[in-house]
């Protein structure tokens, strides 16, 4: 809940389409799990 309310927040102040952010967000994450070895559980 509280993500949603910070992406439409987000959006607002932008001036841009909630879809934007929450695409780019994903994009970033996607990466992120690439270089972390795309692996569902990390070893602590």
């Amino acid at each position: 809940m509280k993500i949603t309310e910070d992406v439409r927040k987000y959006a607002a102040e932008s001036s841009i389409a909630e879809e934007e952010p929450l695409k780019k967000g994903m994009e970033e994450k996607s990466r992120e799990f690439t270089v972390k070895g795309s692996e569902l559980y990390a070893k602590a």
